[in-house]
């Protein structure tokens, strides 16, 4: 009986990386536009695919990133500047993309633009605060998906959202986490609807990596920010000790944090390329053996484990 179950485990597996392994033919005719590709995951993705011969359509913050870009990649590549939060230059990106893909429509859309800029207690923030990221990571994301769908759904594409592993487990204020949560909604609701139409959805989920958006100094920064902009009211509740021991905290991220972006673009790359994506890429072992573990854990069990490994308030009860 046990040895049934043991060949019939392996043959599900056996099959199982066969599939995964089966890839969509004619990727040199394919066109993919990512967005985010001043730095990090977007603009390793972006070389990756060119080195690939795909199409790729690279949107950038600024220009200056553009000419990085585009002095490391092929004459194939092209760039386009875009800020997600108007609705105006998505607009203009859209047409843009639209004369480029022509008939054979947009095979790939990877929604990688984001901040997390106020990220800290949520006590220290104000509404601005929130909007600033939400506007980027979340809103600005949605109106791109939903402006270049046509173009997607002509070719049969697909759609690759990332979010993060704190989409999952929310583990510190702000907008970012309210963010990926959002993306990780909107993901699911989106891939139901698409998949009557034969495009595929996937959300790719990192762990902590080193990019420009979790330097350490970079956070740290911000976290004094939001301290100096709080009320003199909290302040007093938190006390000086609380905001020394956050700050050491947050001044072994660059350590923990890994530094192969590549285990994150080579599964934005499989969800762009094979022809069974996965509906979740976790990248990174943080994200598989700690956090998506935790996120399963009870309520309240994982609440003990944040208040027992976290600093705490001058007057806390």
């Amino acid at each position: 009986m046990w040895l049934y179950l043991v060949a019939l485990v392996g043959l599900w597996m056996l099959l199982s990386l066969v599939r995964e392994r089966m890839v969509v033919s004619h990727l040199y005719d394919k066109y993919v536009f990512i967005t985010g590709c001043d730095s990090g995951f977007g603009n390793l993705l972006a070389r990756q695919l060119d080195r690939r011969g795909m199409k790729v359509l690279a949107a950038c913050l600024m220009e200056e990133g553009a000419e990085q870009l585009r002095s490391k990649t092929s004459e194939r590549l092209e760039t386009v500047t875009l800020d997600v939060t108007k609705t105006e230059t998505t607009v203009a990106v859209t047409q843009w993309v639209k004369e480029h893909v022509g008939n054979r429509g947009l095979w790939g859309l990877v929604n990688n633009a984001g901040i997390s800029t106020f990220s800290g207690p949520n006590e220290w923030m104000n509404k601005q605060n929130f909007a600033t990221v939400l506007d980027v990571n979340l809103l600005g994301m949605i109106e791109v998906t939903l402006s270049m769908l046509p173009l997607v759904r002509k070719a049969r594409g697909r759609v690759v959202n990332v979010s993060s592993i704190i989409g999952r487990v929310s583990l510190v204020g702000g907008g970012y986490c309210i963010s990926k949560y959002g993306v990780e909604a909107f993901s699911d609701s989106l891939r139901r609807e698409l998949s009557y139409f034969g495009v595929k959805v996937a959300i790719i989920e990192p762990g902590f990596f080193l990019t420009d958006m979790t330097s350490s100094a970079r956070v740290i920064s911000n976290v004094q920010m939001l301290w100096d902009q709080t009320s003199s009211g909290i302040r007093e509740i938190y006390g000086e000790k609380y905001l020394a021991s956050y700050l050491k905290m947050l001044s072994g991220l660059d350590q923990r944090c890994n530094q192969d972006l590549s285990l994150v673009t080579d599964c934005m790359e499989h969800a762009l390329t094979a022809c069974h994506p996965r509906t979740r890429y976790s990248a990174g072992w943080d994200a598989k053996l700690f956090f998506l573990p935790f996120s399963y854990l009870p309520t309240s069990l994982a609440d003990a484990l944040f208040y027992w490994t976290s600093p705490k308030p001058e007057k806390a009860l």
